[in-house]
């Protein structure tokens, strides 16, 4: 599996989601990131700033991109949105 570090983190949607590239597979894929999914699975309170979005997205780092890349491996896909129903077990 050929997977990168993020290269760059976007806020996306007036800060109601981050993009971010992952490379699997010799592709990059655009991922999208709710925000939705970092206040129930990654303790981002719904009042937070930018900064305190960014900082719970490098917390989850691992498990975003885990998840991410197994998604997109499924998919098939250039572009992909992970919600909060993604991280539900």
């Amino acid at each position: 599996m050929d997977t990168t570090s993020v290269s760059e983190i976007v806020l996306a949607t007036g800060g109601t989601a981050i993009e971010f590239p992952i490379f699997v597979g010799g592709r990059e894929v655009r991922c999208l990131l709710t925000r939705d999914a970092l206040e129930q699975f990654f303790w981002l309170p719904p009042d937070a700033n930018e900064t305190r979005l960014l900082k719970a997205f490098a917390d989850g780092r691992n498990r975003i991109f885990a998840l991410a890349v197994r998604k997109a491996m499924r998919a098939k896909t250039d572009s992909l949105k992970l919600t909060a129903s993604d991280f539900e077990r």
